[in-house]
């Protein structure tokens, strides 16, 4: 998938193969993993009483995705909080995205954590898993570690892990439900002991659900467009909607459904485990509080079936969760790898953050995403401790996103949108507030991320020379970025090549002499393979040339000194891709080429064998109408 491609014409395109059902199972990678912490936390904060806080936190959830269903309809080029919040101000955009920073931090804590507690959970008579409980948040270092060392080279495939386990993960849910339900009861429910303050402290205190709501608006800038819409004019609406609704029903269903089954257990704890105290039954609910649902298949198999079926069953909803857990884990630090990387390329982070090693990773995000997530584990206490850090991140960025869509005049929204956005804006605001307030440990961390981030970029704006002056609007618009794109000359009619090229090598030649003898365009396109993963929006205009690459800068020049001579005019197209044959693809449809002509691949054969060879990936997906010249 390309993260960017531009043109010397100032279009920016990215390529659309994500189709609703693969962001479906993205986004059931992120917001479904919040089962795991929102009926045991609160659980942890309230008890018995605990069913109004978690139906609470379930309605705040369908109202956030109703607000990113609306968000995505309108930024179909990426609505996460960074694209978002720019065009009310690059300070802003920097805040939620140091926002979203801290979230995805705490996720890839906690998910590591929470993982590795669903996988050892109930083999706890082993001693080395016995040494792995006691140590856990060391454990936990050291698997992020090993995601860190995957990570050096190259994240490529490491989104298909959240894909492949969406299916599995929704029929260990729908069969917990399937088997509680004959159990459910309202026997064992109790009124609230706490005064409404206190109950809404408690609810703040759990809004973890909210989770993986920025990673769908992230996602539309490579999503499949809708029937009738065009690169120009993209939509997603249609996609979007089917992608949210089915994701928020389960998540918003089943997490009622399993909170109300984590209070029924009182009626099957009594045969399984010979319990009958209340107060006994909380102490082991509390005590398996980091593995709820586990341990509510454990118990309600074994009064459905046998224990042996309980048994086996709750080592299967194990296994399940610790690989969705492991792989939300590693899709935050490849967020935030990402995210540093769009920041720096922005200008907003210093140019060092794009450092690549030799697989294309950017170096020094690689470090902090790995680093940051450690040292916050190396500072707390406990599963809870880590938890209570987690919603004031992601609070904060669904905040300033949608505040920001609210104030927002440059976008289509209607009036019943800004109501709607309004109203998600002030609660948040409250609950962010609250979280402020109540959770010093949070704000402080927070407070920490912000503090450095902003250091960071006035930093890195006092080496670049920039400097903040207010002008008028004639006056913006006079040094628009896409100026220039509206005094380019129009490129003469007729036939259009384009050549991948690699280096100077005889391609380009034959390519040329095409070029000229059929009196044809000649599109040169290089391709900078970079192994990083971003889902913000578009890049600002400008950011990537191919000036600033030596070997393009090369070949560019050069062609276009050759096509000077020759009378053929030749147009530097430049790529920045983790594939580049998908890139080359999607080049070629978009910009409507008749021939593409492309070097037979020099790789050796174990090189083909684990990457693939570009050639072959282009000839397999090259549309019927592109004529595809190979040149040996």
């Amino acid at each position: 998938m390309a993260d960017l491609i531009i043109t010397e014409s100032g279009a920016v395109h990215r390529p659309r193969n994500v189709d609703w059902k693969r962001a479906a199972a993205l986004l059931y990678g992120d917001w479904g993993t919040s089962k795991a912490y929102v009926i045991s936390l609160a659980f942890l904060a309230a008890g018995f009483s605990s069913l109004p806080i978690i139906l609470a936190v379930c309605a705040l959830t369908g109202l956030v995705g109703i607000n990113y269903i609306v968000i995505c309809r309108h930024f179909p080029d990426g609505g996460g909080v960074y694209s978002a919040a720019r065009s009310q101000g690059r300070l802003l955009a920097v805040i939620g995205a140091l926002l979203l920073l801290a979230d995805l931090t705490v996720t890839a804590a906690l998910s590591g954590w929470s993982a590795l507690t669903y996988i050892t959970s109930g083999a706890e008579h082993i001693a080395w898993i016995k040494f792995l409980r006691d140590h856990i948040a060391l454990t936990t270092i050291a698997v992020l570690l090993i995601m860190g060392m995957i990570n050096y080279f190259g994240p490529k495939h490491s989104g298909s892990l959240a894909v492949a386990l969406a299916v599995p993960t929704l029929i260990v849910v729908v069969i917990l439900i399937a088997i509680s339900t004959p159990h459910l009861t309202t026997h064992f429910l109790q009124p609230r002991h706490e005064s409404l303050g206190a109950l809404w402290v408690q609810f703040v205190g759990v809004i973890l659900a909210l989770s993986g709501a920025e990673s769908i608006a992230n996602v539309t800038g490579v999503m499949k467009l809708d029937p009738g819409s065009t690169m120009d004019r993209p939509s997603v609406a249609r996609e979007s909607l089917k992608a949210i609704i089915p994701v928020a029903i389960e998540v918003v269903i089943g997490t009622a459904l399993l909170g109300w089954a984590m209070l029924s257990l009182p009626s099957v704890l009594g045969k399984t485990l010979h319990l009958s105290d209340v107060s006994s039954i909380s102490s082991v609910l509390q005590l398996r509080s980091e593995d709820m649902l586990r341990f509510i298949g454990e118990q309600f198999a074994t009064a459905t079936f046998s224990p042996m079926i309980g048994n086996l069953f709750g080592w299967i909803v194990g296994i399940v969760f610790f690989l969705l857990l492991l792989s939300a884990a590693n899709t935050a630090i490849v967020a935030m790898i990402g995210l540093l990387y769009m920041m720096s390329r922005d200008r907003e982070m210093p140019r060092e953050f794009r450092r690549l090693n030799r697989h294309g990773v950017p170096i020094y995000p690689l470090l902090i995403g790995l680093g940051v997530p450690t040292l916050v584990l190396l500072l707390v206490a406990n599963f809870t401790a880590l938890a209570g850090l987690y919603a004031i991140g992601v609070v904060g960025a669904i905040t300033v996103n949608v505040g920001s869509c609210a104030f927002n005049r440059t976008v289509g929204f209607t009036w019943y949108d800004r109501v709607l956005f309004g109203v998600t804006f002030c609660i948040l605001f409250l609950v962010e507030l609250t979280l402020a307030h109540t959770k010093p440990d949070a704000l402080f961390f927070v407070v920490v991320i912000l503090g450095a981030g902003l250091a960071l970029r006035a930093y890195t704006l006092k080496r670049q020379g920039l400097t903040t002056l207010t002008v008028t609007r004639e006056v913006a618009q006079m040094v628009a970025p896409d100026l220039e794109a509206r005094v380019q000359p129009r490129l003469r009619e007729g036939q259009k090549i384009m050549v991948a090229a690699r280096g100077i090598t005889p391609v380009l030649g034959f390519a040329l002499d095409e070029a000229q003898l059929r009196n044809a365009t000649l599109c040169v396109l290089y391709v900078k393979e970079v192994a990083v993963y971003f889902s913000g929006g578009p890049a600002r205009l400008g950011r990537a040339k191919w000036h600033d690459d030596p070997e393009a800068n090369a070949i560019m020049s050069l062609m276009m000194k050759l096509g000077t001579e020759r009378d053929v005019c030749v147009i530097p197209v430049y790529a920045v891709s983790q594939d580049a044959a998908a890139t080359i693809v999607d080049l070629s449809a978009t910009m409507g080429v008749d021939y593409l002509v492309i070097g037979a691949t020099q790789r050796t054969a174990l090189a083909n064998l684990l990457r693939g060879s570009v050639v072959t990936n282009v000839a397999q997906h090259l549309p019927d109408s592109i004529q595809l010249l190979i040149f040996g």
